[in-house]
């Protein structure tokens, strides 16, 4: 049986109670008797779908909004010291919890897996979470985006198994201990918390060092950081490296991905032996995200053919290349690309998926920091498509930085040979991508903030 509710966790109040990890872990904490109470900036479905499992959430931040029984108060990185209910939760000596160790909390007893890495964490997460659940081994989940399926980024599950998306962006992935934990990648990212390649690894070492005794890292064979890491963690005795990947010297091989249009067929080499199974997204990227989470689901000694199929019933996350419709011959999907290896990695797949269409992208860069430190490359990345949009910077919890705007990614680009177009208004980009897209091109929304919103809009000015 998977642990109940910690005594701090009863009636839990969750400031920004919408967001992606922390909705997660109130879902959970509701579907297992909890008491959860929160509020959000805004209205949104995430509040609605809370609601519906019992919680009370309340929109817009106010002292008012946090009871005085509250058992905890619940913050993110993001939330800044002056919130007015983390001012009232010390007028009332209520304890202050991180989110990371009230995820931690809930995976205690659990046979838990941890995914971390600069990219690709919510897609693997999400992959283990529909395979385990296909395999009628209910699994616990906690996802940083919503599965195509179920519609929820987090679940409680009555099995043993509790699979955790790992944040390396403020160091909270290093309050776990899992048995299983996946290293995707290690790139230099989440620049206001991080100066240098050193502090990643050191961070990232620490994460492995939690493994439980006997466990297993499974980590990337192709990717440079990550095999800097590996050679890192390698006097870790009590931990077994498993490494993935197309090298030769991977323990699970990739030997072939094979695009099929919208999806890819992978084959593997495991212990000798050839498996071949299908993942219901495209691209190079996607596929080894599926082969980590199948060496991961092996490590917990679940039958790698099982396994394999039921990897082929993941359908996607939102967000992650997620297909928002058609309309005028014009598909127009979504990605949540804002690295430039996400990047390019999500145009390079699209590339392969429809090499005859035309690829016009609308790409909003996420934080003045990242784009400070990556609009080079942010730039560059854009040279892929055949035509682009790009948008003012999606602050989100950022304050400006003076001389740091979209123009840095913009000159990058053109300066790479490629097609971009500024536009500053939000509001204009439907009408001007609807003007420029003929009848077999793909539209890709793409960056980490409200870029998302504009699929449907450009969709209803297609069809006008």
């Amino acid at each position: 049986m998977a642990p109940g509710i910690p005594a701090a966790m009863e009636r839990p109040h969750f400031i920004g109670i919408g967001g992606a990890g922390m909705s997660g872990i109130a879902k959970i904490l509701t579907q297992r008797g909890a008491k959860v109470a929160g509020s959000d900036a805004k209205e949104s479905g995430t509040a609605e779908a809370l609601r519906a499992l019992g919680a009370t959430v309340h929109i817009g931040h106010a002292a008012a909004h946090l009871a005085d029984d509250a058992s905890c108060v619940v913050v993110s990185s993001a939330i800044r010291p002056d919130n007015p209910e983390l001012a009232r939760a010390a007028e009332l000596a209520i304890p202050v919890v991180h989110r990371s160790d009230a995820l931690a909390s809930l995976m205690e007893g659990a046979r838990a897996i941890a995914v971390a890495g600069t990219h690709g964490k919510t897609t693997t997460t999400s992959m283990l979470a529909v395979a385990l659940s296909e395999l009628n081994l209910a699994p616990s989940y906690a996802i940083g985006g919503d599965l195509a399926g179920p519609g929820t980024n987090a679940a409680h599950g009555e099995g043993a198994i509790f699979v955790a998306e790992a944040d390396e962006s403020d160091r909270s992935f290093q309050k776990y201990d899992p048995e299983v934990a996946i290293v995707l990648n290690v790139e230099l990212d989440h620049h206001a918390n991080y100066a240098s390649m050193d502090e990643i690894y050191e961070s990232f070492e620490t994460f492995a060092g939690k493994i439980v005794p006997g466990g297993t890292l499974v980590i990337a064979a192709d990717q440079p950081g990550a095999v800097e890491l590996t050679e890192r963690v390698r006097a870790l005795s009590s931990v077994k490296v498993v490494t993935y990947g197309e090298s030769e010297t991977a323990d699970v091989r990739v030997h072939k991905v094979t695009p099929r249009g919208l999806t890819s067929e992978v084959t593997v080499i495991l212990n000798g032996k050839y498996l071949t199974f299908t993942v219901s997204v495209p691209g190079r990227h996607y596929a080894h995200n599926a082969v980590a989470a199948l060496a991961a689901g092996v490590a917990l000694g679940i039958p790698a053919h099982n396994l394999a199929s039921a990897l082929g019933k993941y359908t996607g996350v939102k967000r992650r290349l997620q297909l928002k419709g058609e309309a005028a011959g014009v598909q127009v999907i979504d990605s949540y690309a804002h690295h430039p290896t996400e990047m390019t990695a999500d145009l390079e797949a699209m590339r392969g998926a429809a090499s005859d269409a035309r690829l016009l992208v609308v790409f909003q860069p996420h934080l003045f920091s990242r784009t400070q430190e990556l609009g080079t490359e942010m730039g560059q990345a854009l040279a892929l498509a055949d035509a682009s949009v790009v948008l003012d910077i999606y602050p989100a919890r950022e304050d400006p930085i003076p001389g740091i705007t979209s123009d840095l990614i913009i000159g990058a680009a053109r300066t790479a040979g490629a097609d971009v177009t500024a536009v500053h208004d939000k509001a204009a980009v439907p009408r001007t991508i609807a003007g420029m897209a003929k009848p077999g091109d793909l539209v890709l929304t793409m960056g980490a903030g409200d870029v998302t919103d504009l699929g449907p809009q450009i969709l209803d000015h297609l069809s006008s």
